[in-house]
Order: C-alpha cells, then sequence, then structure tokens
C-alpha cells in the first residue's frame, strides 16, 4: 500500500510538472506574453478588410526634474493641468541666485557710467586709448556676467518641455531635489493609435496609408488617422507586429488610454 501512494504521488507530480510546461512551453514566454500590447490577441486571423482592435496612447511622456539641485518653492501646476511648451511649472529657492543677479547688476551700471565719464577724457587726450580698451573691457565682462547669473537664476525655474497635460505630481514644496522626477508629463495632441496585427498583413500596410478610428461606446464618430510606423521587426512567439498611427486630438478632447477600433483605407 505504501509503495502504491509513493507511485499515485509521483504521478501526481509528474502531471503537475506538464500542465505547468503546457502554461508556459517556453522560457520567459510569460514575460514575452507581457510584452505584446493590448488587442494582440483580438486581431489575429483578421484581414486588411477588417476592423483592428487598438489602443490610445499619449504620444510623448515626459519625466521632467530640474536641472540643478535645490529646494522646491513652488509647484505652479497640479495633476490635470494642461501646459504649454516653455511654461514655467515649478520654482526653486533662488534667493541667493536672485541677490547675486542684482549685484552683478550693480557692478556693471558702474563700469558703464565710468566708460561714459573717460569717453571725454580719451577724446582731451587726458587718457590712452590702452586705459579707454581696459575700461570697456572691464564693462564688456561685467555686461556677460550678468548674463551668466540671470542664466543660473533661469535654471531655478522649472519649464515644460511639451504641450500637453499633468498626469502625475511626484514632489511637493519643501522638497529637496537632485535627480528625482518633480511632474509626469504626456502629450495627447497627436494621440498614438497602437495596433497589433497578424504577420500575413506585412507588407499591406505602410506608412501614409489612413485610418479611421472608432471609440465607440465612449466617444460617438469617426476620426482620421495616418499611419506613421510600421514594425520592420515580426515577432515570431505571436506571429504579429506592430503600427502605429497618429491621431489629431485638438483641445485635449479624447484622452489617453481608451481601447479603439482601426479600419484601414487603400
Amino acid at each position: 500500500m505504501r509503495r502504491y501512494l509513493s507511485f499515485l504521488a509521483a504521478a501526481l507530480l509528474g502531471a503537475s510538472s506538464l500542465q505547468a510546461q503546457a502554461a508556459n512551453p517556453l522560457p520567459g514566454a510569460a514575460d514575452l506574453r507581457l510584452q505584446v500590447p493590448q488587442g494582440a490577441g483580438g486581431n489575429r486571423g483578421k484581414t486588411s478588410a477588417d476592423d483592428m482592435e487598438c489602443l490610445l496612447e499619449p504620444h510623448v511622456v515626459s519625466d521632467v526634474g530640474s536641472p540643478v539641485e535645490g529646494t522646491i518653492a513652488r509647484l505652479l501646476v497640479d495633476r490635470g493641468a494642461t501646459v504649454h511648451v516653455g511654461q514655467a511649472i515649478a520654482r526653486l529657492n533662488s534667493g541667493v541666485e536672485q541677490a547675486t543677479l542684482n549685484l552683478k547688476r550693480a557692478e556693471l551700471a558702474f563700469d558703464q557710467r565710468e566708460v561714459a565719464r573717460n569717453e571725454d577724457l580719451f577724446k582731451k587726450n587726458l587718457i590712452s586709448a590702452d586705459d579707454k580698451d581696459k575700461l570697456e573691457t572691464q564693462a564688456r565682462v561685467a555686461e556677460l556676467q550678468v548674463k551668466l547669473q540671470q542664466a543660473v537664476l533661469n535654471q531655478r525655474t522649472i519649464l515644460s518641455p511639451i504641450n500637453g497635460v499633468v498626469v502625475d505630481r511626484y514632489l511637493a514644496p519643501g522638497d529637496h531635489v537632485s535627480q528625482e522626477k518633480i511632474f509626469k508629463l504626456a502629450q495627447v495632441d497627436p494621440l498614438n493609435v497602437e495596433v497589433v496585427v497578424p504577420s500575413g498583413l506585412f507588407g499591406s500596410i505602410r506608412p501614409g496609408m489612413d485610418g479611421v478610428v472608432s471609440m465607440e461606446p465612449l466617444i460617438h464618430g469617426k476620426y482620421k488617422a495616418k499611419v506613421v510606423v510600421v514594425d520592420r521587426v515580426i515577432d515570431p512567439a505571436s506571429g504579429t507586429f506592430g503600427v502605429r498611427l497618429l491621431l489629431s486630438n485638438p483641445g485635449n478632447r479624447i484622452p489617453a488610454g481608451l481601447k479603439c477600433r482601426v479600419h484601414f483605407e487603400r
């Protein structure tokens, strides 16, 4: 009886091992499946005449930090806000930098007055050309120092690198920032329409082709998009390749993250 139980346990363990291998037949297959965009399974076996499942994603996602180390004084936007290229979105404490800039400006003003005062003296031959050149060079150096210090001060203001929306805010006023991210921004005009297409359609979908995108039932209507990327490598595990279209989204009226359907027009 004991020998029979041992045999039964071994058989059960063998069956469990076979089931595990069937669920994951290749090493790393589970990881590979995670890399296939949503909609891959739903598009298998479809032809170019069929609607394809797709996903709307931001055109650009940017994690914004600070070019210099410091302490956050103010955050000027929050999650959900719309931002534009060059818009100030955060400021670091900048008292020392502002005071230094004021000092450099005062030195420049003094040097410029000295150059003006000595201009008449030079015309009357009371100072040499060499002395005049030294004064003018000193004023020029002071002007460059003002510009340099202004650039240092400007780095204490964090600007948006894109037109888009604030997806997340990671820090708060008073937090120290060095290499940390402050905001995550996303450009959602245009939107990327990501499609995973069966390998049998390779060559029939080309950059420049049009597609008609629908997001029913959440958003009504059909929207024109244009193919901009066709992957040149086919994924052997899924037998698919990726296609990206660009969908104009003025006013950010369509949110990223929606599932969609696209029909390629010939």
